[in-house]
């Protein structure tokens, strides 16, 4: 079953009770937000190698060196997308990034519900994963963006409520949405929550610093997605419906499935895999080694150098190490 499946048909509230006064409290989580994903009018499931391509993008160290925000636009006020956690872990693995010993992300899926301003430019975003295939979460922390925020400024939530934490990339000050655009708080119930805790200070950043790290690494995923999205030719697309298998359904008293579009990477230029086993290298041969993907832009088209090898020809021939994503002018024109 997909994600979105599983967050509309969840009703379980989510409930934590205090252990010194016994006190209930319910707080928002997946329950909450079953209506929500259930109403968007576009709905997204990424297929693996999607993924990984939107991985690639968001999370090779060469990705990030060119600005994008002015091609960036959320396509629908109400927007659900999700993915498999295993190649999107693989990828931040690959690309260095921890993952939690015995942690969850190897299993199960995540997605991503959007709540956006006409224009696209500006919205909310919550995050879900499944944990087990009964168990679904919501983040606590939810994020705000604004696409439109000059550097200096700071991003218009949609809401009027402001956020607290800004996260960035230290390496790229001068060139980082994430940090210019978005902003992290916790959802109203879980602020309450933690707030009348009486939480001291060193437990309470340690809480928030995971918290925010249930949400702020599925940011540049969505990213990646919403710009290979609005390039010229798109992505390729299938929308699965489900008319004949939600009647029978039904007629067995279970929750039909909701329709989505099942969305895939676009055929990219073929390139030999280095760890299929790389032949001995001679002396007078340079080092076979890999070469991350990066991207360059120029104007209204995006250049992606697809990871490939370098060095000996032994290992096969690279046919093309470039795909160019073209925009139209009046996107990439909207910040100049």
């Amino acid at each position: 079953m997909n994600l979105l499946d599983s967050v509309a048909q969840c009703h379980t509230p989510f409930v934590v009770r205090d252990r010194t006064s016994g006190k209930v409290t319910a707080l928002n989580n997946t329950a909450d937000c079953a209506g929500l994903v259930a109403r968007s009018s576009l709905r997204y499931v990424l297929s693996d190698d999607l993924t990984r391509l939107c991985a690639d993008l968001a999370y090779s160290k060469g990705a990030g060196s060119v600005a994008c925000a002015d091609l960036l636009r959320v396509p629908a006020q109400l927007l659900w997308m999700e993915w498999c956690n295993r190649p999107w872990s693989n990828a931040l693995q690959e690309y260095g990034f921890p993952l939690v010993p015995d942690g969850a992300q190897w299993v199960g899926r995540r997605g991503a519900w959007v709540r956006a301003t006409s224009d696209g430019r500006r919205g909310l975003v919550r995050t879900f994963w499944s944990v087990s295939a009964a168990e679904v979460l919501a983040s606590s922390v939810e994020a705000y963006f604004d696409f439109d925020t000059q550097v200096g400024e700071e991003p218009e939530p949609v809401d009027g409520m402001r956020g607290l934490t800004r996260v960035f990339d230290a390496e790229r000050p001068d060139d980082d949405v994430l940090g210019r655009c978005f902003r992290f708080r916790y959802e109203q119930s879980w602020s309450e929550y933690y707030g009348a805790a009486g939480l001291a200070s060193e437990v309470s950043f340690a809480l928030w610093r995971h918290a925010v790290g249930t949400i702020a690494m599925d940011i540049p995923m969505l990213l990646a997605f919403f710009l290979l999205l609005a390039t010229r030719s798109g992505l390729p697309q299938r929308t699965q419906a489900f008319e004949r298998l939600n009647l029978r359904r039904r007629r067995s008293g279970k929750a039909p499935l909701l329709d989505h579009i099942e969305v895939t990477a676009p055929v990219l230029p073929e390139y030999r895999d280095y760890r299929r086993g790389a032949p001995v290298v001679g002396r007078s041969s340079p080092r076979l080694h890999h070469v991350r993907g990066h991207l360059v832009r120029r104007g209204s088209q995006i250049f992606w150098r697809v990871p490939h090898l370098r060095g000996s020809a032994r290992s096969g021939v690279v046919r093309s190490r470039t795909v160019t994503w073209t925009f139209d002018r009046a996107a990439a024109g909207r910040m100049h």
